[in-house]
């Protein structure tokens, strides 16, 4: 058994999402969005070196051993599995690992707007998840997965960093590949897809122009494309994609978005209000015609009046979430005050007036 494992059986009990190991510190574990330390001497370089080095294979260990950063997913001797990064700083090594469920979601459980599941039915086109580091955006695409799994009888083609969820087929045939296992970049595994006749295809993180002009292609010639942004909401994702293609593709690029553009959802992580958990609040864009005039006008600003306005199609605001979620009770107001866009509309909820600005008082 490998030493690192005991740290890992500890995290899987308390309901850990992450257990961070780094040089100087003790192991760290993040529960319900909090880190706290292990009751545990602070760690050696030589010793956290050994811990990574007995996880690692041979190639792992000579990419890691010139200085770079690994990516990959980690099963304990005690069958837990981990998305793990191991990588070098200024005092030594360290490496986190975020814990994943062995049981795939469904996206009833997760409490997501039921929408989600019309986006899963769609033929083609372009349908994004967003969202910081640690939002949950693996595990709403793994839900959405398991949907089409279960539903439709599809050719699903899964292309991730590492593969984190593992899908077994019901309905759908199912092939996860790796980046650096089975596939050299997201764009080569996306243009290998489209010779394998999928129906679906989800790219773990549309991470550069390469990645995303091919995933465009592939959402314009039939097929529906399931992908990820680090941003943070509905906007800055098609400002994004804007950005990071060439100037002179900017007008193409637009086009794309107005057509095969389906929709967008942000989301965050919010503390439950008993503080044990945390339930997933999402931004919704469901593409109609005036969004997509407002892209082809570079008016993306305006995007927002149209979420707030389209409750009906589905559509949702952030903050609108927020404010819902509160008044249902299912996340702590204090919690959701900091991840609020206008805090202003907030302020009211709040119980612990210390995150206030200075001299605010509650309404």
């Amino acid at each position: 058994m490998a030493r690192v494992d005991a740290f890992l059986k500890l995290g899987l009990a308390q309901g850990c999402s992450d257990i961070h190991l780094a040089v100087g510190l003790p192991p760290m574990l993040r529960l319900h969005g909090d880190l706290m330390p292990i009751k545990f001497r602070a760690l050696g370089d030589t010793e956290l070196e050994g811990y990574v080095d007995e996880i690692l294979s041979d190639t792992q260990k000579a990419r890691f051993h010139t200085k770079q950063d690994i990516d990959f997913s980690y099963v304990s001797t005690d069958g837990g599995r981990f998305r793990v990064n191991v990588f070098h700083k200024a005092t030594g090594v360290g490496a986190t690992f975020r814990t994943i469920p062995t049981a795939i979601p469904s996206l009833d459980s997760l409490g997501v707007p039921p929408i989600l599941k019309s986006f899963c039915d769609l033929q083609q086109g372009m349908v994004l998840v967003t969202g910081s580091t640690g939002t949950g955006k693996s595990t709403t695409l793994a839900a959405m997965i398991d949907y089409i799994n279960t539903n439709t009888t599809s050719n699903i083609i899964s292309l991730e960093d590492p593969i984190e969820f593992v899908h077994s087929s019901k309905r759908c045939q199912i092939i996860q590949r790796e980046l650096g296992t089975h596939i050299p970049s997201f764009a080569e595994g996306v243009r290998a897809a489209l010779r394998e006749d999928p129906d679906v295809i989800l790219v773990g993180e549309l991470r550069d122009g390469d990645t995303i002009s091919m995933a465009m292609t592939a959402a314009e010639t039939g097929h529906l494309v399931l992908g990820t942004l680090h941003t943070t909401s509905a906007v800055k994702s098609v400002d994004r994609i804007i950005d990071a293609l060439p100037a002179d593709q900017r007008e193409q690029t637009k086009s794309f978005l107005a057509h095969s553009l389906q929709a967008v959802v942000t989301q965050n992580l919010i503390k439950t209000p008993d503080n044990r958990g945390r339930r997933a609040v999402l931004e919704v864009l469901v593409m109609n015609r005036a969004i997509a005039k407002l892209i082809m006008t570079e008016q993306t600003h305006q995007i927002p009046a149209q979420l707030q306005t389209g409750k009906n199609a589905g559509m949702q605001l952030m903050d609108q979430a927020l404010l819902d979620a509160i008044s249902a009770k299912l996340v702590d107001p204090d919690d959701a005050y900091i991840y609020a866009t206008d805090r202003k509309k907030f302020e009211r909820f709040v119980t612990d007036t210390a995150i206030l600005p200075s001299g605010e008082a509650v309404g």
